[in-house]
Parts: structure tokens; C-alpha cells; sequence
């Protein structure tokens, strides 16, 4: 573990954070800089502040940088579902119960894992303990995902995600009946002020937009089709306990006595489109949602 203390002078007053420090740290890109920051290993004067904050003057800012543990991330001959592949990219599905990439006090068993071994060359900008990954889904969430091999192409995806322009369509099955049949729940969110292992609505929050509409109604449950226009932590999770209907199955945000054996929220990432950073093409890829999940829904509609 390396620890880096830094203090700001007058004249660099009212830099963004994250900006700031990709000054200090040229060999760091801005998204390894914003991962950092999320993750609570910069701190200024003792605080945990956003990418935005804009620094002042005599600001004492302490990063920890963790790069020793990281190397120790290995390939795993882990089967992985690959949707589409070429020099640029890998589209995957992948299944409930897999991390995405390892974190701390979890190295092995990781999608990253999976991919370190299936092929060598991963874009190298969200760092080691990331390679590759362009974007995330929680561990009990299934689904697309596109991984990005070159730095070029992550760059190109990455800003398609900024820029809204990526389709992501999530399926669930939520708690109670939607009466409307379609919404958009528009709330910011950000970490919960007293439990940090959660996410919540908070009016300071980062802006989140989630778009739902009705796919099915059963007795008690509902089975709704999410569109993202942002991509927050746990946004769906989130908003959709929000509005009074959590996910069936969600462990953090649901009901505390569920109805099912699951090992897991009911939410599959579906569909996924983007414009491919080197041809210039849209490619759209559709995977039905997993067995467990059918079969839930089946359960119901036999009710």
C-alpha cells in the first residue's frame, strides 16, 4: 500500500478533485483517478468527497494507492457465456453470483478473472484490478456486459456511457402492482449517510434516471422492463424500493421476508447496444433472462 499526501496552493483554487489530481498523476487516466475517489481512498482534510469538489486553497489531500495487491489478481480457467468478440472488444453474459472485478478482500472467482484467462490483451485504463471493464453490474445481477481489449475502444464506449447513447434494458420483477404503465423515477442518488454498504436517494446525490414500463402483472408482483439513462451504483435497486416496489429477491433494498428461495434480486440485463469504436456500426445483443428466473415466473402465473 502506497500513501500519497498532497496540499493544494492558491492558484490551482476551484479544480474539480478529480482533475486536480490527474494533474499530480499523468501516468493515472481520469477514470483509475474517479475509482479511487469512489472508492473512498482519497480524502480531503480527513473527509471523503466527489470527483466535482472543487479544491481550495491549503486542502490536505491523502490518497492511498493499493498497486502491490492488485498484481496479485491471476487468471482463472473460469467458462465464461462470450456473446461476441473481435480485436476490439468481448460482449458476455454473465451469470448471478459473479463479481465483475476483484476488490478488496475478494481476488479470485471474478469475471476479470475469467477474462485474464480467456485473452491477454485488456485495455489497461481502469488499472490491474480492472482490466477491461467498461462498465459494471452487481454480483446477483445477471446479463450483458461489453469489455473493452484496448485502450482506444474503452475510451470510445466509455464516452458512449457518458453521453447517454449506450442502450442498456434491464427486466425485473418487482414487489406489489404498478398500476401506471410506464414511468420514470428521476432522484439522485448517492451512498447512504448511515450504513456505507448501501446506496439511497439523497438530495445531494449524483442525478439518476430510471425509465420503467409494465411487462406483466401478477397478484402481488410485477414484471417491468428498465431503461437506463444513467448508470448509478445499484440505480434500479434503488429507485425502484424507492417508489415502494424493491426487487423480489434483493437482499439490501426488498422485502426482509421473501416469498422465494433466491439467492438474489430478480434483475437481468438484457439487451445491450452500442456503436462499435472501430467500424462505426451499432451492434445490439438480446439474451433471455436465466432459468431460476423463468421459472419464478412461471410460479406466478400459474397463481
Amino acid at each position: 500500500m502506497e500513501i500519497k499526501e498532497i496540499s493544494v496552493c492558491g492558484e490551482e483554487e476551484k479544480i474539480r478533485l478529480d482533475l486536480f489530481l490527474c494533474k499530480y498523476f499523468p501516468d493515472k487516466s481520469r477514470n483509475y483517478i474517479q475509482n479511487l475517489i469512489e472508492d473512498e481512498l482519497v480524502k480531503v482534510n480527513g473527509k471523503v468527497k466527489k470527483s466535482n469538489y472543487k479544491v481550495r486553497n491549503k486542502d490536505n489531500i491523502i490518497m492511498t494507492f493499493s498497486e502491490p495487491v492488485h498484481m496479485n489478481i491471476k487468471a482463472e480457467d473460469i467458462p465464461i457465456d462470450v456473446l461476441y468478440e473481435d480485436k476490439d472488444l468481448i460482449v458476455v453474459n454473465k451469470p448471478q453470483g459473479m463479481i465483475v472485478h476483484p476488490a478488496a478482500g475478494v481476488y479470485t472467482g471474478t469475471l476479470v478473472n475469467a477474462l485474464l484467462n480467456h485473452c491477454s490483451d485488456l485495455s489497461g485504463i481502469n488499472g490491474v484490478m480492472r482490466p477491461g471493464i467498461v462498465h459494471r453490474i452487481d454480483k446477483d445481477t445477471s446479463g450483458i456486459l461489453v469489455v473493452a481489449k484496448n485502450d482506444n475502444s474503452h475510451n470510445k464506449l466509455a464516452m458512449q456511457l457518458k453521453d447517454h447513447s449506450m442502450t442498456r434494458e434491464y427486466v425485473a420483477l418487482v414487489e406489489e402492482v404498478i398500476k401506471e404503465e410506464k414511468g420514470t423515477v428521476d432522484r439522485p442518488i448517492a451512498r447512504h449517510p448511515k450504513d456505507k454498504i448501501k446506496m439511497a436517494v439523497v438530495h445531494d446525490g449524483k442525478r439518476a434516471i430510471t425509465h420503467y414500463e409494465v411487462l406483466e402483472r401478477f397478484k402481488n408482483n410485477t414484471l417491468i422492463k428498465c431503461v437506463l439513462e444513467t448508470g448509478r451504483t445499484h440505480q434500479i435497486r434503488v429507485h425502484m424500493s424507492y417508489i415502494g416496489h424493491p426487487l423480489v429477491g434483493d437482499p439490501v433494498y426488498g422485502y426482509k421476508k421473501q416469498r422465494f428461495n433466491l439467492n438474489g434480486q430478480l434483475l437481468h440485463a438484457k439487451k445491450l447496444g452500442f456503436i462499435h469504436p472501430s467500424t462505426g456500426k451499432y451492434m445490439e445483443f438480446e439474451t433471455e433472462v436465466p432459468d431460476y428466473f423463468k421459472r419464478i415466473i412461471k410460479v406466478l402465473r400459474k397463481r
